[in-house]
């Protein structure tokens, strides 16, 4: 192939040619360009920076005194008639929907199904967090616990139920019971100093299980504190009276202050001292009832010791007739959310037993007689199943099913006191109103 020379064929060859038609040598239109200011070309970027930046608004504008002077200033919409220029720029229809109740929450919409009809919105699933491991206030170290939760319709719903026990957990607990009944009657022989020493050793133990569940479920309570006051309060009503309470607790409440406030972490206050106080007026409070009526500023002669061993026999009686009637009838749930093995059978069942108690034991002792008994075996029927209530909430609201081993068949301590915590304070308060002091 030659090489081409760049000539065009003459006109009238023979050689074939190529006619664009309409085509314009690019020569021809060097005239027709507009002059161009070599002020305004950018620099060549071999040149070095001059610190310029392109203009971005009119050129006319540009030459003016003020530039931004063209600039519309912004639209404020402050009434309901700046609005109406800018109704047939923005159509607000396009937001109309399916008209909703004024109850509708933000988050709820109605979705039609295949048939049409709207759904109804699925009840979100509440997942309980994971509870951090319980640490002491007297180190104050771990997590932070909390024994609050989101409330609910049933905030006691899934927890831990007491189960009904077997035949072998009923022959342990009749002969722990028994076996417990006969160490309590050898300390009322004794007389009243051995039985209010064990009394506080009672409530010591009972004290120490409650704080102990408290903090199984990451409370942070001030077990030794607690538990010196409880036997503190003890001693105090002993030798004072029940005038001890007061100072006592004042007392708690503001050594727990300190207590907390020197502690390494923050603690919440309801899960530290809150809890505190709440194990001292449940346990240490209403049990120091048992040794205000032993205490010998109290009653003379001794019928303290006789009045809490009336108390005692008919709170037995109590729980003995609804423990072996609600297992044997119990059909109908005394209350179903706290405790659904305690029945109206077994209710009628304890009562029973208690008069029985109450008109044949309890006027065995001196000054008790079977009017008496009987008047007591009626009120504290109504009051014990309320103490055992209490406590089935308290476990209910932890999660727990016991709060002690102690007592086999029975649980701790406290799940067997629990029915005379309310009975003590009531015992006594009645003794004064029937004038037997």
């Amino acid at each position: 192939m030659d090489e081409p020379t760049g000539e065009f064929p003459a006109s009238g060859t023979d050689e074939p040619r190529v006619t664009i038609t309409g085509a314009t040598p690019a020569g021809d239109l060097v005239d027709d360009l507009p002059t161009i200011d070599p002020a305004t070309l950018l620099p060549h970027w071999t040149e070095a920076p001059t610190g310029q930046v392109p203009i971005v608004v009119a050129r006319e504008a540009a030459t003016g005194d003020d530039p931004w002077s063209t600039i519309p200033a912004p639209a404020w919409r402050e009434g309901e008639a700046d609005w109406v220029a800018h109704e047939e720029q923005f159509d607000t229809s396009m937001l109309a929907g399916t008209e909703r109740p004024e109850t509708a929450r933000p988050w709820e919409f109605d979705v039609e199904d295949e048939r049409g009809a709207p759904e109804e919105p699925a009840e979100p699933e509440w997942v309980e967090p994971a509870r951090p491991e319980p640490t002491h206030p007297e180190s104050g170290t771990g997590p932070v616990g909390r024994t609050r939760r989101r409330p609910s319709a049933n905030p006691l719903a899934g927890r831990a139920v007491r189960q009904a026990p077997a035949t072998s957990s009923v022959a342990r607990a009749v002969l722990t019971g028994v076996l417990l009944a006969v160490v309590v009657f050898a300390f009322f022989v004794a007389g009243p100093l051995p039985l209010t020493a064990l009394v506080l050793v009672v409530l010591a133990v009972a004290s120490g299980e409650a704080f102990a569940g408290f903090r199984s479920v990451g409370a942070h309570p001030a077990t030794v504190l607690g538990l010196v006051a409880v036997v503190t309060l003890g001693v105090a009503v002993y030798n004072k009276g029940l005038v001890a309470v007061g100072p006592v607790s004042v007392l708690l409440v503001v050594l727990g202050f300190v207590w907390y406030i020197s502690a390494e972490r923050t603690i919440d206050v309801l899960d530290g001292l809150g809890v505190t106080v709440f194990v001292y007026a449940w346990v240490g409070v209403f049990g120091a009832y048992a040794v205000a009526l032993l205490s010998p500023t109290t009653f003379a002669d001794r019928h303290g010791l006789a009045y809490l061993f009336g108390a005692v026999v008919i709170v037995i009686g109590n729980d003995t007739g609804a423990l072996f009637t609600g297992r044997w009838l119990g059909k109908h749930p005394l209350s179903a959310r706290l405790s659904p093995n305690k029945t109206v059978e077994g209710l009628i069942g304890g009562t029973v037993l208690a008069l029985v108690f109450g008109a044949i034991i309890v006027p065995l002792v001196s000054p008790w007689t079977l009017t008496r008994g009987v008047e007591f075996a009626v009120v504290l029927s109504i009051v014990t199943p309320l103490g055992d209530l209490f406590e089935s909430m308290v476990k209910r609201t932890l999660g727990v099913k016991d709060l002690g081993r102690l007592l086999p068949g029975h649980g701790g301590l406290l799940d067997r006191i629990d029915g005379l915590l309310f009975a003590l304070p009531t015992t006594y308060y009645l003794l004064h109103v029937l004038s037997m002091h």
